[in-house]
């Protein structure tokens, strides 16, 4: 059964001109310039039009930099059963996304990995392009098992199927940079951009100011992401009893995960609408 979450019905050329003109013009108004023609893109499985003007190739260079970078700096856990947890979680959302690629005759770049950070205090998991996963053993508590690890990992990696961080960044390197090429702001200005990448990524204040995704995007990823946890065969309804117990935390400064994607009723309601869609993929995957 072909991933597919919503289907909007092949349109003329001019009416997915005419979505790409509109994200266009929200992105001008934004930043207040000009930006590049030539930048829309698709996303996948959702068939939403956006605007990404770095080019693949350099996303996914910047994203391997960073990843090697944040790894260096970091402990990694040396916990055997968390770390396999983490990385057998990883392997069957990943095959639930290159299934998708499949069943539609699609190329991807996902070169996935996956590490387990040992830090307690940093209640946080992210996606990088190109399938770079990093959890924090402070998620854990939260996620509690592997339903839970699959919730946060089919929605992170969501973000990243959906090019959101692309998204981001193109904003942000218009708006910081005008519009000169990434290569020529790279030589220029390599720390700013470097930092520009890593909020667009919402990696967490220790690695840039983070720059919360649009409600669209969060959008966009709670559905792809529990798509992908049910084809993956979890039951989509262990991520509404994930975000409750984020939701229902009571530290004093809220965890670094909900700086980038809040979790609150209004989410916990969502949720809840997209379950019969996800579990449809679900009972297919069982």
């Amino acid at each position: 059964m072909n991933l597919i979450i919503k289907s909007t019905a092949p349109t003329q050329a001019s009416g997915k001109r005419n979505q790409c003109w509109k994200s266009l013009k929200a992105t001008i108004l934004t930043i207040g310039i000009a930006v590049v023609i030539g930048g829309c893109a698709t996303v996948p499985m959702t068939d939403r039009r956006q605007v990404t003007l770095i080019p693949s190739s350099q996303m996914l260079s910047l994203s391997s930099q960073q990843y090697r970078q944040v790894l260096t700096e970091s402990t990694l856990a040396s916990v055997p059963n968390q770390k396999m947890m983490v990385t057998d979680v990883g392997l069957r959302i990943s095959n639930a996304v290159d299934e998708f690629y499949r069943e539609n005759g699609m190329e991807n770049d996902f070169e996935w990995e996956f590490n387990l950070i040992e830090d307690d205090n940093t209640v946080n998991a992210w996606c990088m392009p190109g399938g770079k996963i990093a959890f924090y053993t402070g998620i854990l508590k939260f996620t509690q098992n592997e339903a839970g690890i699959a919730a946060v990992m089919g929605h992170e990696v969501a973000h990243a199927i959906a090019n959101h961080g692309n998204e981001r960044m193109s904003q942000s390197m218009i708006a910081n940079f005008g519009t000169a090429a990434l290569s020529k702001a790279m030589e220029s200005q390599p720390g700013k951009t470097q930092q520009l990448f890593s909020s667009a990524l919402g990696l967490g204040t220790k690695y840039g100011v983070i720059l919360p995704f649009s409600r669209l995007q969060e959008s966009e990823a709670d559905r792809i992401g529990l798509i992908l946890m049910a084809k993956a065969g979890y039951d989509p309804k262990e991520a509404i009893q994930f975000w409750k117990r984020m939701s229902s935390s009571k530290s004093s400064a809220p965890p670094e995960i909900l700086s980038t994607h809040p979790s609150d009723k209004r989410r916990i309601s969502d949720l809840n609408k997209l379950i019969p869609e996800a579990l449809t993929h679900y009972k297919a995957a069982n």
